[in-house]
């Protein structure tokens, strides 16, 4: 059986792999970074046991990575920030996407027993 804690973590794991892998690919551009990082944050949001998810998508990183007469790039790793915060039970794990030596690196960041 395993601890609120590993489940949390789980749940947390479970909702970073969604969050990459169902909007790497997404076509964006300046004008529709806000609203790209609100869908996004909402979509994971209504996952079970998600408490919140906040999406920072680099504008100036967006722009440089135009290299098209269409105005927009493909969204990646390198152009944003995830924060998620995760609740199972009695634990809450906060958890963060970065890049890290060229790699986009979801990362357990805390984890607090609210019973303790």
């Amino acid at each position: 059986m395993t601890t609120d804690a590993q489940q949390a973590c789980f749940e947390a794991g479970i909702k970073f792999g969604s969050l990459y892998h169902q909007f790497a690919g997404t076509p964006v551009s300046p004008r529709s970074t806000r609203s790209l990082e609100t869908a996004i944050a909402e979509s994971i949001e209504n996952q079970p046991y998600c408490e919140s998810v906040t999406v920072d998508i680099d504008d100036e990183a967006v722009a440089a990575d135009i290299d098209h007469e269409n105005g927009y790039t493909e969204l990646s790793g390198h152009l944003m920030e995830v924060d998620m915060r995760v609740a199972y039970e009695a634990v809450t794990v906060r958890t963060r996407m970065e890049m890290e030596d060229g790699y986009p690196l979801m990362k357990l960041v805390g984890v607090v027993d609210r019973d303790e």
